[in-house]
Parts: structure tokens; sequence; C-alpha cells
């Protein structure tokens, strides 16, 4: 016997990979749902072989499901995901919404997941993708040498801004080569053969929203007394972000027991070859579940110093695969019961 399912937000980008992701992972589904607005209900999504309509959310009972993968947005998630999580249905949200909100655990399987039993709100926060991929490269960096400052800057690939980013940065490429002007709606600016220092809205410090989240997020889910400074950047990648991380630690950085580290944690594979392409980009990590680590190399410009390049797929491991993994350490922890 396995679990019944509901998938919010099943016709995006995020909930059609989760529903790929589910089945891929052999995920224990005994019974599955699709739900989205009204304006989807009634289309059809692939799960395996099966084809499923989609349901409507506005309409749909949760009383009896045993868990919700969530991804429809975020004042979706903030009206329906309370009503879910009251009928006794275990809700992984995708969206920023819940993220600090204290009694939701924020979760990445191979960080923290202890911090699944602090579930008090029936609530799972899923992290922001760009914040998963580096606590994922940071946590066994922190484990041994004690993490004290971060500085990144992020190469965030369209797919952050869902289909019509990743439609709009085709029609602008496509549209180049016969001199049509650029249509700008999903940026502030031209996506193609350009790079857009803003995600998200500006704050008043000056950083934008996806900045501050890496900051919080960060802390919450590793350490509440690690610093941290983000540039993120949306880039014309289709999928894929990057990260270029500076870390400070308290305690002196051994190069070799760090590469030994990453080696050997969940979720990371490190391919650090100092030769011409000794180093993974973003179009090599699409479709595959892990964090790469490149370029490691010590900081001298600071006492305990470590640099380093990342790359993961935004939509899987940034969202899809991190909530379906939240739903398998769960149940390995005798944490969602079934109905």
């Amino acid at each position: 016997m396995g679990y019944r399912v509901a998938v919010v937000g099943a016709t995006g980008a995020v909930g059609r990979e989760i529903l790929k992701t589910l089945e891929e992972r052999k995920f224990p589904v005994d019974e599955i749902v699709a739900l989205a607005s009204p304006r989807s209900a009634g289309r059809e999504v692939s799960f395996g072989d099966k084809v499923l309509k989609v349901q409507n959310l506005e309409t749909f009972d949760f009383t009896g499901w045993d868990v919700g993968l969530f991804s429809p947005g975020g004042s979706v998630s903030a009206k329906y995901a309370p009503i879910a999580a009251a009928a006794g249905c275990v809700v992984i949200d995708n969206t920023s919404h819940f993220r600090m909100e204290p009694g939701v655990p924020l979760v990445v399987p191979e960080v923290n997941p202890n911090a699944l039993k602090g579930m008090k709100r029936n609530i799972i926060a899923n992290p922001n993708c760009s914040t998963i991929q580096m606590v994922v490269a940071l946590k066994p960096l922190h484990d041994l040498f004690t993490l004290k400052r971060v500085v990144v800057a992020t190469y965030q690939a369209v797919a952050g801004a869902g289909k019509a980013g990743m439609d709009e940065l085709f029609a602008q490429t496509r549209g180049s080569f016969v001199n049509d002007p650029p249509a700008i709606e999903q940026f502030q600016k031209q996506i193609a053969f350009n790079c857009i220092p803003q995600i998200d809205r500006f704050m008043d410090d000056g950083a934008t929203k996806e900045e501050w989240k890496m900051t919080v997020e960060t802390r919450k889910i590793l350490d509440p007394d690690i610093s941290v400074i983000a540039t993120c950047v949306r880039v014309p990648v289709f999928i894929g972000h990057s990260e270029a991380v500076v870390a400070e630690f308290e305690e002196p950085v051994d190069l070799e027991r760090a590469r030994e580290a990453l080696r050997e944690a969940d979720g990371v594979i490190l391919r650090d070859e100092r030769v011409d392409g000794g180093y993974v980009t973003p179009t090599e990590c699409v479709g595959e579940d892990a964090t790469y680590v490149s370029r490691l190399r010590l900081d001298p410009t600071v006492p305990n110093g470590l640099a380093f390049w990342c790359v993961s797929d935004n939509l899987r491991k940034g969202a899809a695969l991190n909530a379906v993994q939240i739903a398998e350490t769960m149940v390995a922890l005798d944490l969602l019961p079934k109905h």
C-alpha cells in the first residue's frame, strides 16, 4: 500500500517535473491527482504511462489525501496549503510564502532532515532553488571548518521564471536573427544575449528579494550565525543555475580534506580538474539530480577562505526533486502517516 498524493500546480514546469520525478524514483503512490487553477482544469498531464486529467484546485477536497506537493505560486499556496493541511494532508510547498514562518521546517534532505521532526502545522517549505544547491555544497564544508561568511554571485536560468521566462528568451533569441525588436514582458530588460542583475523586487537596503531569500534561508537551514551576501543575476540560459561561491570559515581550511568531504557528501558530485573544460557548466547538469562542484581553490584574501563554482538543474534539485526527497525522508522517518 502506498500514499495518496496530490500535485498542485500540475500544469506548470515544476509541477510536471514533480510528476516525472515521483514516477522515476518510484515513490510509493497508491493514488495520484493533478490539480491546477480552473482555467487549467480538464487539461491532461503525464504520470509515467498514465494520463491524468487535471482537476480544479478551488473545489477539491483534500480530506483523506496523505501528501500534497504544491508549486502553484505564492498567493495560491497561501490560500490552499492551510486548507489542505487542516484536512490532514501534509503539504510540501515550493513557493516562498511559508519559508520563514515559525513552525514550518525549511528543508534540504541532505542538509537538515531532522528539521522535519519540528513540523507543527502540516506544512513543510522547499527552499529557494539558488539556496538549495549552495547549502548542499556548503554543508560538508561547514561540518569540517565551521562556516562564518559567504559571498555568492548567482547566474540563474530563465526557467526560474517559469515557462513564460523560457518562452521570452527563445522568442528574443530567434527575433534577433531577423531584426525583430525584443518584446520585454517577463524580465526588466532584454534577456537574450544579456545579463540582468535583478531577480524579484528591490528591498529598502538595495538588495533584491531573491538575494534576501538566499541570506535568511541559508541561516535557517545551516546556522543562524552565518553571514551571507548575494548578488543574483538572470542569465540567458534555459535551465541550470550556476553560482560562484566564496566562503570564509572559523578554522583553517585544508584543501584535500575539503575535496574528500565533497566527494563523500550526499547530493554532491565533485568534478574539479585543473585543465581546459575540467568543470561542469549549466547545460551539462540538465536532467541530473546532483549539485556539481568545480573550481575548488583556496582564497588567499581572507584567513580561512575557499572558493568554488557549483551548478545544478533548478527545476530538479532546485524544486521538484527536493520536494520529492522531502516526502521520501518523511516516509523513512515515519513522519508521513497514511489515511
